[in-house]
């Protein structure tokens, strides 16, 4: 939803019977039929429509998930060739610099979301006229733009670090020069205070499939207290969100990345996309409403019967054999999260598969979590596809409050056994596999079960750094650098602020 102002001022000079006077000439934007935020915020359907433009800059924030992977030891950016995506393929190399479009999306898509959650609660007891407008269930829907500030500061956070930080009101390009760097302590006590304002007021369930519960905020603020290792917190908070007995381990692990398994039993905050107003913008192609990171995935020049049920792609986000490796015998998550697409094409032959192995970093391996498949998207099909990415499952919070039990000041080893164990034993339907190990033996296996059950997800880079393992897992990562990604030069150039370390 765009808001426009436009106020023109002219300077007249106008002589009347001989007696010079001056005047101010307001231009009203009505006359041309213009609309302005004086139009808006009028009663419940504005503030409601106004919601769904708060959500929308959750679609664009598009390539978090494949930067969380490629910057890890789980995958590669792939492609066709070393300049495919250069801003990816830098990360992926380590030589990313504060010029890096992926990187600068990122950052106006997030402050984007933060400036409309701003707007939003900048009327949120009067509008602009000075009305105060109620209705029903207002309260709870300003739960959902106090979480929705809090998710994109807190991928403010984790990507850029000291960031700018702003609540008061929409700001405009006139304000750009007066931001200035807040301190990550800064940053994350907004967050908490966000979040901790939505959980009072948000409902346990929504109608709506995507629209955010009490749940959700609890367990994204038990995520932000584990990143800053508030174990006490983070443990107590997670389990709000296991006692609820609102969520359960799906029994097929794979089923969960399907369109038909879209917020199910064990989704708890999904990004939601869809493709039934097609899309074909390429100069914006992270801002559709599809899923544009969906055909980053998929398979070059694929071809086939049918019956095959993937559609081809471009071969980027590859994973990486040391990922595959890392999979013991007989987990069901290997193949879900994992296709060798040469074991497959052998394993089918009736499927008639043809296709151009990955040209650069190749791999033989691909995303099977979020491959396109037939008939998932619209319009220009490589910008619609309709996978939601599966931002806190269920399993990541029992694998956050295993670690968080663990760490705790008083550990509780017994209970974080118990959570970890429930991951393990639904990804090898068997009470087998159980884990016994106590302290930093216990810790190690944790982390170690993130990656495997969240690989693909968006989280390793981020679980590597927090937990302080990037330096030994991934190679060309330099401590005290690399920890976070260049705040955008153009920023720096615009606002001022003090660039991240090294950069």
């Amino acid at each position: 939803m765009k808001i426009l102002n436009k106020k023109i001022l002219s300077l007249a000079f106008l002589s009347i019977m001989a007696v010079s006077c001056k005047k101010w000439v307001d231009y009203n934007p009505h006359e041309d039929y213009v609309i302005t935020e004086q139009d808006y915020l009028k009663s419940e359907t504005d503030y409601r429509t106004m919601l769904v433009s708060v959500y929308t800059p959750l679609q664009w924030l598009n390539q978090a998930v494949p930067v969380g992977e490629i910057a890890s030891d789980n995958a590669v950016s792939g492609g066709e060739n070393a300049s495919d995506v250069l801003s990816l393929q830098q990360i992926d190399d380590y030589t990313h610099t504060s010029v890096n479009s992926t990187l600068e999306e990122l950052w106006k898509s997030a402050y984007e979301g933060v400036n409309r959650a701003n707007y939003m609660l900048q009327y949120k007891n009067t509008n602009l006229a000075g009305d105060k407008i109620e209705f029903a269930g207002k309260d709870a829907m300003y739960g959902e733009v106090y979480f929705l500030r809090a998710y994109y500061y807190f991928t403010l956070e984790k990507f850029f670090g000291n960031v700018p930080l702003f609540t008061d009101k929409r700001l405009s390009l006139s304000d750009s020069k007066t931001l200035k760097n807040a301190t990550k302590a800064q940053v994350y006590e907004q967050v908490e205070k966000d979040l901790t304002e939505a959980i009072k007021v948000l409902p346990a369930t929504q109608v709506q499939k995507g629209r955010i519960t009490k749940y959700a905020a609890q367990a994204l603020l038990g995520k932000v207290y584990l990143y800053q290792n508030k174990f006490d917190l983070a443990a107590a908070m997670l389990d709000n969100v296991i006692n609820s007995n609102a969520f359960s381990l799906v029994t097929n692990y794979a089923s969960m990345f399907l369109a038909s398994g879209e917020n199910g039993a064990e989704s708890i905050f999904e990004i939601q996309y869809s493709n039934n107003s097609p899309y074909y913008n390429w100069g914006g192609a992270t801002r559709g409403q599809g899923n544009y990171a969906i055909q980053q995935c998929g398979i070059r020049g694929l071809n086939g019967s049918d019956a095959m049920p993937y559609a081809a792609g471009w071969s980027t986000n590859l994973p990486t054999q040391n990922l595959a490796s890392a999979f013991a015998a007989g987990d069901q998550r290997k193949a879900a999260t994992i296709l060798d697409i040469e074991a497959y094409k052998t394993a089918n032959p009736g499927l008639n598969i043809t296709y151009q192995v990955a040209p650069y970093k190749n791999t033989g391996l691909y995303n099977q979590k979020y491959l396109p498949r037939k008939g998932e998207t619209s319009g220009q099909v490589e910008l619609n596809y309709l996978n939601n990415f599966r931002i806190i499952r269920y399993a990541d919070v029992l694998l956050m409050a295993a670690e968080a039990y663990n760490r705790a000041a008083t550990a509780n080893d017994t209970k974080a056994q118990d959570y970890v164990n429930k991951v393990r034993e639904r990804a090898f339907g068997d009470q087998l596999h159980k884990i016994t190990a106590t302290g930093t033996t216990l810790r190690q296996a944790i982390w170690d079960e993130r990656r495997l059950e969240l690989a693909m997800e968006g989280d390793r880079f981020f679980d590597l750094v927090r937990t302080g393992q990037a330096a030994s897992k991934i190679t060309g990562f330099k401590v005290g650098k690399h920890e976070l990604f260049p705040i955008p030069q153009q920023e720096i150039e615009i606002s001022g602020l003090v660039q991240n370390p090294e950069y």
